[in-house]
C-alpha cells in the first residue's frame, strides 16, 4: 500500500470512527474499492481506527462473499448460476469469459483486470442468464459476446411490469427513477401528510385495520409489529428496511427501488412516527448497488426537501435514514442476521425470543420489513384501511407482485390483487409456455419454495388458497419450468445454493445442506445410491425441525414437495 493510499484509507477511517463497530461493513467496502481486495496492513488499519479486534475484522470479511483477503481481478464478473440462469445458459456463458480470458473462475487474468465467479443469485432471475460486471448489471447475455462484455462491461437491463393493477408499480416501469419531484406531483406524499395530522395510536389502528401482513415471505401481521415496538420500553427505536432480496426467483424489491424509491422511503417515515423511531437503515443487497445508489441519491432529494431530518415539514417529527450496503450473504435476508450485520458484526441470526420488536438493532425497540411492505404503507394512509380493504380478498387484502421467470414468454414483474389464478398470471399475463413446450412444474415462493403441478393452475393467488393447495405464497416467486427442463439439476442447484449459504451457526442446517447437496449431486450424475429418498426425506425434516432460523427450516421445502411429483427421480429413473 502506498503512502498516498494509506493517507486517503486513514483519512476516510476518519470520518467513520465515531460510529465505532457500527462503521466495519462501509470501511470493508471502501477498503475493498480503494485496493480490489483487503490486505492484512488495510484490515490492521481498518481494526485500528474502528477499536475492533483483528481477528473480528477477519472474520467478518471471511463471512461475506464479495469481501476477500486474497488478490482479485481490478473487476470481477459476477454470473448468476440459479436455475432460471442456467436453463437460459450461464454456465456456457461463465466458460466463455473464461476461455476469453486465459482463466479458470476464480483465478486473476494475467493482466490483472479480470476475475470470474459463479454467483448463487443476482437478482436479475427475469433477465436470464444475467452477470454483474463490476458494478453494473447485464442481462441476457450470451457466450459470444464475452469479449464486449469485458471490453464494455454492463448495461442495466429494463425489466418488464405488468399485471392487472398498478397501484405499488405506478411510477416503474419508465427506466429511471422517479424524482422527488415527480413522486411528490404525482401524489407523493400525501400518505405522510396525512400521517402527521393523525396521532401515533391512530396510526398503527389504520394499518392494523388495513390487514397488511408482511410481503416478504413471514406474512407476519404488520401492524401487530409495529403496536409491539410501540410499547417496547427503551429508546432510541428504530426503522429498518430490510432490501437484502436474496431469495432466487424474486426481484420486486429491487425494481420498486430502482424505479420508485420515495414511496419506500415515505413508508419509513410513517412507520417513524407511529413507533417513535428517530433513525432507520436500509439494507440493500451487496449485488444490489444501482439500486443502493438510487436509494442514497433519493435519500439526499428527501433531505433537501425537508421530508427526512428534523422537522419534517414542518412537525415535531425528527427522524433520519441510514444506507448499508451487504456483500453477498443470503442469510442477511433474516431479520436479526440483517441486523447483526449492521451493528458490523457477522451475520449470523439470533435466538428468539427476544424478537426485534423488543430487542432490536443495537439492543433497542427495532420494526424491520422489507421494501414492498413499506412501499404499501403511503397506500393504507392516503386512501384509508377501508379503502384498501376492498382490494384482494378479506383474508389477503391489498395488491400483490409476483416475479414470474423462467421458461416463460414475457419474464417480468406482475402486480395483481389477490383473488387472481396461478393459470392467469402464467398465460394471460406473462404469454404462456414458448412454442411447443408444455408445463412441467412452477416453483411458488423462490427457492424455500414448494413445486406447482399442472393441477394447480387454478389455485387462487391468496394466503388462504395456497396454504390450503399446500404451496407458499413467500416473497412472490413464481419459476416456470417446462418440460425440457432437467430437474435433477434444478434440484441440484437449489441444493447447493442453500449449502454454500448456511452461515453454520447450527449444526442441523450446517451438516443437513450439505448431505442434501451431496445427495442431490449424485442423483444429478444419474448416480444414485438405493436410500437417497429416505436420506432427503430424514434430512430434510430434521433442519425443519431443528434449525435455528427459517434458512435452514425451509431449504428442504421444495426438494420434499419435488419427492411427492417425481418419486422415481431418485431411482435412477427419468
Amino acid at each position: 500500500m502506498s503512502d498516498a493510499d494509506l493517507i486517503r484509507l486513514r483519512s476516510f477511517l476518519a470520518e467513520l470512527a465515531p460510529q465505532g463497530r457500527a462503521a466495519l461493513l462501509p470501511a470493508l467496502h471502501a477498503a475493498q474499492q480503494f485496493h480490489g481486495w483487503i490486505p492484512e496492513a488495510v484490515a490492521t488499519e481498518v481494526g485500528r481506527a474502528l477499536a475492533v479486534p483483528l481477528a473480528d475484522v477477519h472474520g467478518v470479511i471471511d463471512f461475506y462473499e464479495m469481501l476477500s483477503r486474497e488478490p482479485m481481478g481490478r473487476t470481477v464478473a459476477r454470473v448468476c448460476n440459479a436455475p432460471a440462469c442456467a436453463l437460459a445458459g450461464a454456465d456456457d456463458l461463465a466458460d466463455a469469459l473464461c476461455r476469453y480470458l486465459k482463466i479458470e473462475p476464480d483465478e486473476v487474468s494475467p493482466d490483472g483486470e479480470f476475475t470470474v465467479e459463479h454467483a448463487p443469485c443476482l437478482g436479475l432471475c427475469d433477465h436470464a442468464p444475467a452477470l454483474l460486471v463490476g458494478e453494473a448489471a447485464r442481462g441476457s447475455a450470451a457466450p459470444d459476446q464475452a469479449a464486449e462484455i469485458c471490453a464494455r462491461g454492463g448495461e442495466r437491463p429494463i425489466s418488464f411490469i405488468g399485471g392487472d393493477v398498478r397501484i405499488l408499480t405506478g411510477n416503474c416501469g419508465q427506466g429511471h427513477p422517479t424524482s422527488f419531484t415527480d413522486y411528490s406531483s404525482g401524489g407523493g406524499y400525501a400518505g405522510l401528510k396525512k400521517t402527521l395530522t393523525m396521532t401515533p395510536q391512530d396510526v398503527l389502528a389504520e394499518v392494523k385495520a388495513a390487514g397488511l401482513v408482511g410481503r416478504g415471505g413471514a406474512a407476519f401481521p404488520t401492524g401487530i409489529k409495529w403496536e409491539g415496538a410501540a410499547k417496547a420500553a427503551g429508546q432510541p427505536k428504530y426503522i429498518v428496511c430490510n432490501a437484502d432480496e436474496s431469495e432466487p426467483g424474486t426481484f420486486k424489491d429491487r425494481i420498486l427501488m430502482e424505479e420508485d424509491p420515495h414511496r419506500t422511503i415515505e413508508g419509513m417515515i410513517i412507520a417513524a412516527h407511529a413507533v417513535g423511531a428517530l433513525r432507520g437503515y436500509i439494507y440493500v443487497r451487496g449485488e444490489y448497488p444501482y439500486a443502493f445508489n438510487v436509494m442514497r441519491d433519493a435519500l439526499e432529494e428527501a433531505r433537501r426537501a425537508g421530508v427526512i431530518g428534523g422537522n419534517i415539514l414542518g412537525s415535531e417529527l425528527d427522524f433520519d435514514i441510514e444506507m448499508r450496503l451487504g456483500a453477498g450473504a443470503y442469510i442477511c435476508g433474516e431479520e436479526t442476521a440483517l441486523l447483526e450485520s449492521i451493528e458490523g458484526k457477522r451475520g449470523f441470526p439470533r435466538i428468539k425470543p427476544p424478537f426485534p420488536t423488543t430487542h432490536g438493532l443495537f439492543g433497542k425497540p427495532t420494526v424491520i420489513n422489507n421494501v414492498e411492505t413499506f412501499c404499501n404503507i403511503p397506500l393504507i394512509l392516503e386512501r384509508g384501511a377501508a379503502e384498501y380493504r376492498r382490494i384482494g380478498t378479506e383474508r389477503s387484502p391489498g395488491p400483490k407482485l409476483f416475479c414470474v421467470s423462467g421458461q416463460i414468454q414475457r419474464p417480468g414483474l406482475y402486480e395483481v390483487t389477490f383473488g387472481a389464478t396461478l393459470r392467469h398470471v402464467l398465460f394471460d399475463l406473462a404469454g404462456g409456455l414458448k412454442q411447443g413446450r408444455k408445463l412441467q412444474a412452477v416453483l411458488m415462493g423462490g427457492a424455500a419454495g414448494a413445486f406447482a403441478a399442472e393441477k394447480d393452475l387454478d389455485v387462487i393467488l391468496s394466503f388462504e388458497n395456497l396454504s390450503a393447495a399446500g404451496l407458499p405464497l413467500g416473497s412472490g416467486a413464481v419459476m416456470v419450468f417446462d418440460d425440457s427442463a432437467d430437474m435433477r439439476d434444478v434440484l441440484k442447484r437449489l441444493a447447493r445454493f442453500f449449502a454454500d449459504e448456511s452461515c453454520g451457526k447450527c449444526y442441523p442446517c450446517q451438516l443437513g445442506a450439505r448431505r442434501q447437496y451431496e445427495i442431490l449431486d449424485r442423483a444429478a450424475a444419474g448416480r444414485p445410491v438405493a436410500g437417497d429418498r429416505e436420506r432427503l426425506s430424514d434430512v430434510g425434516g430434521t433442519m425443519i425441525d431443528a434449525s435455528l432460523c427459517g434458512l435452514g427450516q425451509t431449504a428442504a421445502t421444495a426438494v420434499l414437495s419435488a419427492m411427492k411429483l417425481w418419486p422415481e427421480m431418485f431411482d435412477g429413473k427419468k
